[in-house]
């Protein structure tokens, strides 16, 4: 293997998961036993991936999403700013559904191409800063490393709405690719010659072709 390899992989169940609550204030709660068992799943899973570093957000979830996969490799999770959940403001902790679909009305209006990012969610953040946080946060970490396969463990709507940004070939199909389930993964492979440096091969496990 050449360059680097990068899998940014969400973590696994929580209680606000099983109870569909947004749960998007550091330190946030952990995973469930179901989520430590996705947890060692995932770690199994990239048990032959050449892994050099295993990175969390500042969110308990992440960090014991990545210890298995740190532990199976002889490493240790680093911990890291900016690749948080998207905060939701008003809405964190609420699961009713008028809440649920604020959350989805702002969050679609943030993506796929010419999306409206600046418009905010009620008290939290908008899709400018969380790219921005995220896309700093990522390049810092890659720029730690010239090979091997790097995982970074974060979350579902923030990953969903900063991987087209940096994959050549998501940018267009932003709209269309699917949300990310408890310990998916999104596996992006370096690519000079895309603007974002990457090019996407795998998401939630549908392998993709050639760029768009």
């Amino acid at each position: 293997m050449t360059g680097l390899r990068l899998i940014l992989a969400r973590h696994g169940q929580t209680d606000a998961n099983v109870h569909m609550a947004m749960d998007t204030r550091v330190p946030g709660g952990p995973l469930t036993e179901a989520g430590r068992r996705q947890a060692e799943e995932l770690a199994e899973a990239l048990a032959e991936e050449p892994v050099v570093a295993v990175y969390a957000s500042t969110m308990i979830r992440a960090q014991q999403t990545a210890e298995p996969i740190a532990a199976r490799h002889g490493l240790d999770v680093q911990v890291v700013n900016g690749i948080e959940e998207i905060y939701a403001g008003e809405l964190d902790s609420r699961s009713d559904p008028a809440s649920l679909r604020t959350f989805a009305e702002v969050y679609r209006g943030w993506l796929g191409v010419g999306g409206d990012l600046s418009r905010p969610l009620p008290g939290g953040e908008n899709g400018r800063q969380v790219l921005d946080r995220c896309a700093a946060a990522l390049s810092k970490i890659v720029s730690a490393h010239t090979r091997g396969t790097i995982v970074v463990v974060s979350h579902g709507a923030a990953l969903r709405l900063v991987a087209p940004a940096l994959a050549d070939n998501l940018a267009t199909l932003a709209d269309e690719i699917s949300m990310l389930q408890n310990t998916a993964r999104i596996v992006l492979e370096e690519e000079p010659a895309s603007p974002g440096g990457w090019h996407c091969v795998e998401w939630a496990g549908v392998r993709l072709g050639g760029a768009t």
